[in-house]
């Protein structure tokens, strides 16, 4: 059972459990339903004022905005405006700009007419310049066959009407000729002689030196071959380069020439300087009309490369100073190691000597030592020695002394 007070009268009411679940039931409905009425009440206070404040708020934004874009519209307007009256002023410049273009255009186009005028003089001029030089070129080449064709029939006749001994001279005498002609005009330093030493066994025919500044630049060793046609045996070029080589390396040559009118239907050596290295280091064959070219493409290949030469002879003497002071070096270390050793084995005798010496010494201090003690003893005992000691053994003696000591006043 439940009891229930009445808020009024403050009667006191005995209920059960189902009647006091009912009431309590319509008491909790009753103020339900009255919070329910009062929330939504609030609610729609509270969103009715919101919706108030939104729309003042939003309207006040939309206002602001209003202004702004029509601030916008009028800075475009002037905007626009500005731009007109700037694109009036490019449209003026421009058509000025134009103008001024069009009128530099036409200034260059006249000077480039000038100058198209004018190249097209210098081109033909060029045009009949190179013509000419073509023409002195071709006149050049032309005598130069010429030349050189009658230098082969004179060689051919002067060849048919020699002795095989006189052919190979006179191919030397020719070559000669042919240096001493430009000698002082192209080679005023060179050195070109006979090869006469035959210390070896065997010698060349001409040797061809130059030096500048006292560096060797080049050495070429010739040899010169020839023999007439009607000769039985026939000798090929080849035969005779292994002692050519052989020449070239006993003189010290840079390079091995063989002149040669050896095999003369052979195209191979006909068409001119022949590099026969593949076979011998830096050797060449040559008919005798290019004896001269051949020595000035070997000089002035060798001038460009005199620099490197001079710097090689630079470290080369280097290398001899350091040899040099290398072989003073070891000849002070030899020389200072052997006086040492002489100076070693003086200072030990001198040292064996000392201990000898000092052996020596050692052994006569030894025996003063010796001899001082031997004195000490005899010293101690003389201090000893008295007559009542001495007459120990014999009366009478004593009596003698005590005699004489009891006299004597």
């Amino acid at each position: 059972m439940q009891e229930i007070r009445c808020p009024n009268c403050g009667t006191v009411f005995q209920v059960d459990e189902s009647g006091y679940a009912q009431i309590v039931q319509q008491v909790r409905d009753q103020e339900f339903e009255k919070e329910l009425k009062r929330r939504e009440n609030e609610i729609a206070q509270k969103q009715k004022s919101d919706l108030d404040l939104a729309k003042m708020k939003q309207e006040k934004e939309f206002s602001a905005e209003i202004s702004k874009k029509e601030s916008e519209l009028a800075d475009r307007d002037r905007e626009i405006e500005r731009l007109k009256a700037q694109l009036e002023m490019a449209d003026t410049e421009k058509k000025l700009a134009v103008s001024e273009a069009v009128q530099e255009k036409d200034h260059e186009l006249s000077e480039r007419a000038g100058e198209i005028s004018k190249l097209q003089s210098e081109i033909e001029l060029q045009k009949k310049e190179g013509e000419l030089k073509e023409r002195n070129i071709l006149e050049k080449h032309q005598g130069e066959l010429k030349l050189r064709e009658e230098e082969i029939e004179r060689l051919k006749d002067f060849k048919a009407r020699q002795s095989t001994k006189m052919v190979g001279e006179s191919l030397e005498q020719h070559c000669l000729n042919q240096f001493n002609q430009i000698r002082m005009t192209a080679f005023p330093e060179a050195y070109f002689e006979k090869d006469n030493d035959a210390r070896t066994g065997s010698k060349g025919d001409f040797i061809f030196r130059e030096s500048k500044d006292g560096i060797e630049f080049i050495s070429i060793m010739f040899e010169m071959k020839n023999e007439m046609d009607t000769t039985a045996t026939k000798h090929r070029n080849e035969d005779f380069f292994k002692e050519l080589d052989k020449d070239r390396n006993e003189k010290k040559c840079e390079y091995a020439v063989l002149v040669s009118l050896l095999e003369a239907d052979n195209d191979y050596y006909n068409n001119g300087i022949v590099d026969v290295s593949y076979r011998y280091p830096k050797m060449y064959v040559i008919r005798p009309q290019f004896f001269i070219p051949l020595i000035s493409l070997l000089r002035n290949a060798a001038l460009n490369s005199l620099q490197y030469q001079r710097e090689l002879q630079i470290v080369r003497n280097q290398q001899i100073d350091l040899r040099n002071f290398e072989s003073e070096m070891q000849a002070f270390k030899e020389g200072f190691a052997r006086n040492y050793d002489i100076a070693s084995r003086k200072f030990k005798t001198a040292i064996d000597e000392i201990d000898k010496t000092i052996e020596h010494l050692q052994k006569t201090k030894d025996a003063l030592l010796s001899s001082e003690n031997q004195l000490r003893l005899a010293n101690n005992k003389a201090e000893d020695l008295s007559i009542k000691r001495l007459t120990k053994n014999a009366p009478s003696v004593r009596a003698m002394f005590e005699q004489n000591r009891d006299e004597q006043p």
